[in-house]
């Protein structure tokens, strides 16, 4: 099953102040991962091509890396998530567009643990990480991400949901 799930958002700001939020991803200082909602991005060293790491049981490689414009990761687990996803930062008129892209081959296990539990994670994480990125540039959210019933489901059966993946 190809997969292909963008999640993007416009600023008003020019892609030089857009950018690094890219650039605090997995330190101390990150502003656009939603690390108090979400399991933390982690790397086994500061963002470089080859730096191996993950959030929950999403594990990756940086591939690329482009410092203030885009970074891209290769999946090497869950089994079955074949390809990679990205953040990248793209100019549009003095506007910047903070967009991430996920492109996979699902096979095997990724076929059911895709569509039934990692995209709806996966999206309302993402909306999460663009509400992060708003409220990092000193913008006020004029309507958080809110969770679905399904999605609040699912954190709260976790723990189950994690050792049915792993196996």
């Amino acid at each position: 099953m190809l997969v292909r799930n963008v999640h993007e958002r416009e600023f008003p700001q020019p892609r030089a102040t857009v950018g690094p939020l890219i650039d605090s991803l997995a330190s101390n200082e990150d502003r656009l991962w939603p690390r108090g909602k979400w399991p933390p991005m982690r790397f086994d060293r500061p963002l470089a091509v080859g730096a191996v790491g993950g959030h929950g049981p999403v594990r990756y490689s940086v591939e690329e890396y482009r410092p203030g414009q885009a970074i891209f990761f290769r999946f090497s687990a869950p089994r079955g998530f074949n390809g990679t996803h990205c953040f990248e930062v793209e100019d549009r008129q003095g506007k910047a567009i903070l967009r991430h892209r996920l492109e996979m081959r699902a096979t095997g296990p990724a076929l059911l643990s895709w569509p039934l539990f990692f995209r709806p994670l996966h999206d309302a994480c993402l909306e999460d990480c663009m509400d992060r990125a708003t409220a990092s540039l000193g913008i006020a959210l004029e309507r958080p991400a809110r969770w679905s019933i399904y999605v609040r489901l699912l954190r709260a059966a976790r723990r189950v949901i994690l050792n049915f993946v792993r196996e």
